[in-house]
Protein backbone atom coordinates (compact mmCIF):
# COMPACT_ATOMS: atom_id res chain seq x y z
CA UNK A 1 0.00 0.00 0.00
CA UNK A 2 3.10 2.62 0.78
CA UNK A 3 3.98 1.98 -2.71
CA UNK A 4 1.18 2.18 -4.63
CA UNK A 5 -1.17 4.85 -2.90
CA UNK A 6 -1.34 8.41 -4.30
CA UNK A 7 -2.60 10.02 -1.01
CA UNK A 8 -0.03 8.52 1.07
CA UNK A 9 1.79 11.12 3.12
CA UNK A 10 4.05 8.85 5.26
CA UNK A 11 7.63 7.97 4.02
CA UNK A 12 7.67 4.57 3.86
CA UNK A 13 9.13 1.50 6.28
CA UNK A 14 9.64 -1.99 6.03
CA UNK A 15 10.03 -3.34 9.51
CA UNK A 16 8.84 -2.30 13.11
CA UNK A 17 12.30 -3.07 14.17
CA UNK A 18 14.13 -0.33 15.69
CA UNK A 19 17.28 1.81 14.72
CA UNK A 20 20.52 1.49 17.13
CA UNK A 21 23.41 3.14 15.44
CA UNK A 22 23.28 6.57 15.77
CA UNK A 23 25.24 7.81 12.96
CA UNK A 24 22.94 5.28 10.23
CA UNK A 25 21.79 7.24 7.87
CA UNK A 26 17.87 5.79 7.94
CA UNK A 27 18.10 7.66 11.57
CA UNK A 28 16.49 10.41 9.31
CA UNK A 29 13.40 9.34 8.35
CA UNK A 30 13.63 5.02 8.80
CA UNK A 31 14.24 2.18 6.64
CA UNK A 32 14.30 3.18 3.43
CA UNK A 33 12.79 6.42 4.30
CA UNK A 34 11.53 6.84 0.50
CA UNK A 35 8.80 9.98 -0.03
CA UNK A 36 5.52 9.85 -0.02
CA UNK A 37 3.71 11.02 -2.63
CA UNK A 38 1.40 13.73 -1.36
CA UNK A 39 1.27 15.59 1.38
CA UNK A 40 -1.04 17.44 4.48
CA UNK A 41 -1.64 20.39 4.00
CA UNK A 42 -1.87 22.68 7.39
CA UNK A 43 -1.72 26.10 8.93
CA UNK A 44 1.13 27.36 10.76
CA UNK A 45 -0.87 27.44 14.16
CA UNK A 46 -2.46 24.72 14.13
CA UNK A 47 -1.99 21.51 15.37
CA UNK A 48 -1.20 17.45 13.96
CA UNK A 49 -1.63 14.57 15.12
CA UNK A 50 0.30 10.96 14.61
CA UNK A 51 -1.74 7.60 15.42
CA UNK A 52 0.23 4.95 16.82
CA UNK A 53 -1.14 0.79 16.96
CA UNK A 54 0.23 -0.92 19.65
CA UNK A 55 2.74 0.94 20.92
CA UNK A 56 4.61 -0.88 24.24
CA UNK A 57 7.58 0.56 25.06
CA UNK A 58 7.24 2.78 27.92
CA UNK A 59 10.41 4.70 29.17
CA UNK A 60 11.96 7.60 27.33
CA UNK A 61 11.80 10.68 25.25
CA UNK A 62 9.56 11.48 22.33
CA UNK A 63 10.60 14.27 19.94
CA UNK A 64 8.97 16.38 16.88
CA UNK A 65 10.85 17.59 14.25
CA UNK A 66 10.26 19.73 11.01
CA UNK A 67 12.71 20.21 8.15
CA UNK A 68 12.32 22.46 5.28
CA UNK A 69 11.99 20.46 1.77
CA UNK A 70 15.25 22.70 1.06
CA UNK A 71 15.94 21.36 -2.66
CA UNK A 72 15.39 23.80 -5.67
CA UNK A 73 11.98 23.07 -6.24
CA UNK A 74 11.11 22.82 -2.87
CA UNK A 75 9.58 19.56 -3.63
CA UNK A 76 10.18 16.83 -0.42
CA UNK A 77 8.87 14.09 -2.77
CA UNK A 78 12.32 13.93 -4.20
CA UNK A 79 14.20 15.76 -1.26
CA UNK A 80 16.87 13.76 0.61
CA UNK A 81 15.75 13.48 4.40
CA UNK A 82 19.76 12.61 5.44
CA UNK A 83 20.64 16.24 4.37
CA UNK A 84 17.52 18.46 6.28
CA UNK A 85 18.09 20.54 8.81
CA UNK A 86 15.97 20.01 11.24
CA UNK A 87 14.47 21.79 14.39
CA UNK A 88 12.35 20.26 17.13
CA UNK A 89 8.65 21.73 16.98
CA UNK A 90 7.64 19.59 20.50
CA UNK A 91 9.20 17.22 23.13
CA UNK A 92 7.65 14.87 25.68
CA UNK A 93 9.80 13.25 28.49
CA UNK A 94 9.65 12.14 31.85
CA UNK A 95 6.04 14.07 33.12
CA UNK A 96 7.04 12.61 37.41
CA UNK A 97 8.58 10.39 39.29
CA UNK A 98 11.46 8.55 38.78
CA UNK A 99 13.49 8.02 35.47
CA UNK A 100 13.26 4.13 36.44
CA UNK A 101 9.60 3.93 37.53
CA UNK A 102 7.82 7.45 36.88
CA UNK A 103 5.62 8.52 34.75
CA UNK A 104 6.87 8.91 30.94
CA UNK A 105 4.49 10.52 28.57
CA UNK A 106 5.61 6.94 26.65
CA UNK A 107 4.51 4.92 29.37
CA UNK A 108 1.12 6.77 29.01
CA UNK A 109 1.16 6.47 25.48
CA UNK A 110 1.27 2.90 25.41
CA UNK A 111 -1.41 0.78 24.17
CA UNK A 112 -1.27 -3.23 24.27
CA UNK A 113 -5.56 -3.02 23.11
CA UNK A 114 -5.19 -2.35 19.88
CA UNK A 115 -6.66 1.20 20.13
CA UNK A 116 -4.73 4.23 18.82
CA UNK A 117 -2.38 6.26 20.78
CA UNK A 118 -2.34 10.24 19.75
CA UNK A 119 0.58 12.34 19.24
CA UNK A 120 -0.38 15.94 18.64
CA UNK A 121 2.16 18.85 18.44
CA UNK A 122 1.89 22.07 17.20
CA UNK A 123 3.18 23.53 13.72
CA UNK A 124 4.49 27.50 15.20
CA UNK A 125 2.48 29.88 14.53
CA UNK A 126 4.36 32.47 12.28
CA UNK A 127 6.45 29.56 10.38
CA UNK A 128 7.22 30.82 7.32
CA UNK A 129 4.78 28.82 4.36
CA UNK A 130 6.48 25.86 2.32
CA UNK A 131 6.82 22.04 1.95
CA UNK A 132 8.25 20.61 4.87
CA UNK A 133 9.08 17.25 6.66
CA UNK A 134 7.64 16.09 9.84
CA UNK A 135 9.24 13.46 12.08
CA UNK A 136 7.69 12.10 14.63
CA UNK A 137 10.58 10.49 16.88
CA UNK A 138 10.37 7.64 20.32
CA UNK A 139 13.39 6.71 21.81
CA UNK A 140 13.60 3.84 24.11
CA UNK A 141 15.55 3.30 26.96
CA UNK A 142 14.25 -0.04 28.27
CA UNK A 143 17.64 -1.51 27.13
CA UNK A 144 20.71 -0.41 28.97
CA UNK A 145 23.06 1.42 27.33
CA UNK A 146 21.43 0.46 23.95
CA UNK A 147 19.33 3.18 23.17
CA UNK A 148 16.59 2.60 20.78
CA UNK A 149 15.14 4.93 17.58
CA UNK A 150 12.11 4.85 15.73
CA UNK A 151 11.68 7.36 13.53
CA UNK A 152 8.53 8.24 11.06
CA UNK A 153 8.22 11.18 8.21
CA UNK A 154 5.60 12.33 7.26
CA UNK A 155 4.91 15.33 4.45
CA UNK A 156 3.59 19.25 4.87
CA UNK A 157 2.49 21.83 3.29
CA UNK A 158 2.49 24.71 5.93
CA UNK A 159 0.14 27.36 4.85
CA UNK A 160 -0.44 30.81 6.49
CA UNK A 161 1.14 34.36 6.98
CA UNK A 162 4.37 33.36 8.77
CA UNK A 163 7.75 34.32 7.96
CA UNK A 164 9.72 33.09 10.23
CA UNK A 165 12.67 30.25 10.13
CA UNK A 166 14.44 29.07 13.01
CA UNK A 167 18.29 30.31 13.40
CA UNK A 168 20.91 28.02 13.58
CA UNK A 169 21.09 27.08 17.24
CA UNK A 170 17.79 25.20 16.55
CA UNK A 171 19.22 23.46 13.70
CA UNK A 172 20.59 20.05 13.76
CA UNK A 173 21.65 17.51 11.31
CA UNK A 174 20.10 13.79 11.94
CA UNK A 175 22.38 11.59 11.87
CA UNK A 176 24.20 13.99 14.04
CA UNK A 177 22.28 14.83 16.84
CA UNK A 178 22.05 12.14 18.96
CA UNK A 179 26.04 10.84 20.13
CA UNK A 180 26.45 7.87 22.45
CA UNK A 181 28.92 10.02 23.97
CA UNK A 182 25.14 11.72 25.46
CA UNK A 183 24.59 10.59 29.13
CA UNK A 184 21.34 10.73 28.23
CA UNK A 185 20.95 8.61 25.19
CA UNK A 186 23.69 6.18 26.08
CA UNK A 187 21.79 5.63 29.67
CA UNK A 188 21.29 2.53 31.91
CA UNK A 189 18.11 3.23 33.70
CA UNK A 190 18.66 0.63 36.18
CA UNK A 191 21.30 1.59 37.41
CA UNK A 192 21.57 2.45 41.02
CA UNK A 193 23.12 5.91 39.95
CA UNK A 194 20.21 6.76 37.64
CA UNK A 195 16.90 4.83 38.61
CA UNK A 196 16.07 7.34 41.12
CA UNK A 197 16.69 10.54 39.41
CA UNK A 198 13.29 12.67 39.41
CA UNK A 199 15.17 14.46 36.37
CA UNK A 200 15.33 13.51 32.55
CA UNK A 201 16.78 16.54 30.66
CA UNK A 202 15.96 15.67 26.75
CA UNK A 203 19.32 16.57 24.65
CA UNK A 204 19.59 18.42 21.44
CA UNK A 205 18.57 21.59 20.56
CA UNK A 206 15.46 23.94 22.14
CA UNK A 207 12.32 24.03 21.05
CA UNK A 208 11.27 26.17 18.42
CA UNK A 209 8.09 28.11 18.90
CA UNK A 210 8.03 29.73 16.21
CA UNK A 211 8.52 32.93 18.75
CA UNK A 212 12.37 33.32 18.27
Amino acid sequence: MQDSADWMVQRKWITNNPIFEVTNTSLSCNTPGTPARSSIPITAGQNITAVYMYWVHTVGPMIAWLAYCSNAANDCTTFDSSTASWFKIGQKGLESGTIQEGQWFQKSFSRWDGTGSLWSETVPRGLRPGRYLLRNEIVSLHSANKPQFYPECAHLEVGGEGDRFPSEEYLVKIPGVWSMDQPEINIDIYSPEVANLTVYNIPGPKVWTGEE
